[in-house]
């Protein structure tokens, strides 16, 4: 007897299916690939855009590190002109964290600033002798083409002299060290030897 019915349908079917799960299953996979390429992207645009901040954000020297001496045989405090490198973009010093070693033991991992940078609000005055490596502070003795409103940002084009208090170890023949720290960009080193005889204001090297 004849057969009169007909798998061809449910052939068909079966292949649909199947056809039907390989779509899905490419689309889940293609979903994963693509966001995985999302997530790398928007990491690699964040790790470029904090580059760029990191680099366009740094502090330099302008001109010399000159240092004064109150007592003749140690220094009391250097001077020192910062600016922004070419390009950097606005600093608020009031988060720059500024320590200083000597050879001769000296060390102060973070040195006080003073209230508002002012040198006028230091606890021991600029023209005294500091006694201990704890007890220095820094301040901002004079801002040189300061831009709009009176601030703690150190803007393009402008200067600042920092005064920056040096222990009692801070003797003659001394090499000192102060690393200027700002809350974005990089460090600043700054290594200098103290001549064999100090003066009341001269530049050292």
């Amino acid at each position: 007897m004849k057969n009169i019915y007909s798998e061809d349908a449910f052939t068909g079917l079966e292949a649909a299916i199947v056809l039907i799960a390989f779509v899905v299953v490419a689309a889940v996979f293609s979903y994963v690939v693509l966001g995985a390429g999302f997530f790398t992207t928007q990491t690699a645009q964040a790790t470029v855009h904090t580059g760029v901040a990191q680099a366009s954000s740094s502090l330099e020297v302008v001109g010399n590190v000159m240092g004064i001496s109150n007592a003749g045989t140690k220094l009391s405090y250097v001077n020192m002109s910062v600016a922004l490198t070419a390009g950097g973009t606005a600093m608020d010093l009031n988060q720059m964290v500024i320590s200083y070693n000597d050879n001769n033991g000296g060390r102060n991992p973070s040195i006080n600033a003073s209230p508002n940078l002012a040198c006028s609000a230091l606890s021991t005055p600029l023209t005294g002798d500091v006694t201990g490596a704890t007890s220095t502070q820094w301040c901002v003795a004079q801002k040189i083409n300061e831009m709009g409103t009176t601030n703690n940002l150190l803007e393009p084009n402008e200067i600042w002299v920092i005064a920056i208090q040096t222990p009692s170890t801070a003797t003659v023949n001394t090499k000192v060290s102060f690393n200027l720290q700002p809350a974005v960009g990089a460090v600043l080193p700054i290594t200098r030897t103290l001549p064999g005889a100090l003066t009341k204001v001269q530049a050292i090297y």
